[in-house]
């Protein structure tokens, strides 16, 4: 990579100011000045600006994070703070969200730069299962699990939700596991049958589970056997069957 788009990535300010930079001999490369823009910078390379070491990021990226209330699942927000307030690494600006939650939910979050990656989490057509922790208003109705089995109408939709798994911990508390994204849909759903969210917790993305050990606000990256678990979209597994 060229240096000047490295420290302009770096600094995430123009090639132009980055040139400028460079010439006015504030970038090192492994301890000497270099005021070549057009000089290829490795992975191997140390490059520092103004005395401060700058990263090179040479691949993608995926961290799990465990979201407390109060922040949006986005880059940048006029009026909310994101997510991204956590995140301490390199062109954290470059990271998204592979499903978002609402302002008002915690738990589970994915967060990568590899976007055939998130898609696999977020295209209705991968199914891939999200377990959400539900605290309820009132006592739930025995009768609620086998509608949500069946597939429940939500206001203003007109198919039916695929079929969930409600798994109840006492008679305010439950586990969901839905595998679609609708808009609020675990609130609505609950509320199509007669109850209010009060909490509500994401736990598991597929076979991705929240580490217990991250405090709310706390992130890690995630292990090889954690990205790998998220598999290769349907077509592509097809593909890779028949040339074996």
């Amino acid at each position: 990579m060229r240096l000047d788009k490295f420290i302009s990535q770096q600094l995430e300010v123009s090639r132009a100011i980055a040139s400028r930079e460079i010439r006015a001999q504030k970038v090192t490369v492994d301890g000497d000045i270099v005021k070549d823009s057009a000089f290829k910078v490795t992975a191997d390379h140390e490059v520092e600006y103004d005395g401060n070491r700058l990263q090179m990021i040479t691949g993608p990226r995926y961290f799990m994070l465990n979201k407390p209330q109060g922040y949006v699942c986005a880059t940048e927000d006029e009026e909310h703070p994101t997510i991204l307030y956590f995140i301490e690494e390199p062109l954290a600006w470059k990271l998204h969200s592979a499903g978002r939650l609402d302002i008002d939910t915690t738990g589970l979050v994915l967060l990568t730069d590899d976007g055939q990656w998130s898609h696999r989490i977020t295209s209705p057509r991968h199914h891939c299962a999200k377990t959400y922790h539900v605290t309820l208003d009132t006592p739930l109705d025995p009768s609620v699990a086998a509608k949500f089995a069946e597939g429940v109408a939500l206001h203003g939709d007109k198919e039916l939700t695929k079929p969930a798994v409600l798994e109840v911990i006492t008679p305010t508390e439950v586990l969901l596991t839905i595998s679609e994204g609708r808009y609020h849909q675990v609130k609505r759903m609950f509320a199509a049958a007669g109850n209010h969210v009060v909490a509500l917790h994401r736990q598991q993305i597929g076979d991705i589970v929240l580490d217990d050990d991250l405090a709310p606000g706390e992130y890690r990256e995630l292990t090889h056997e954690e990205i790998d678990s998220i598999g290769l979209p349907a077509e592509l597994q097809q593909t890779s069957t028949r040339r074996k």
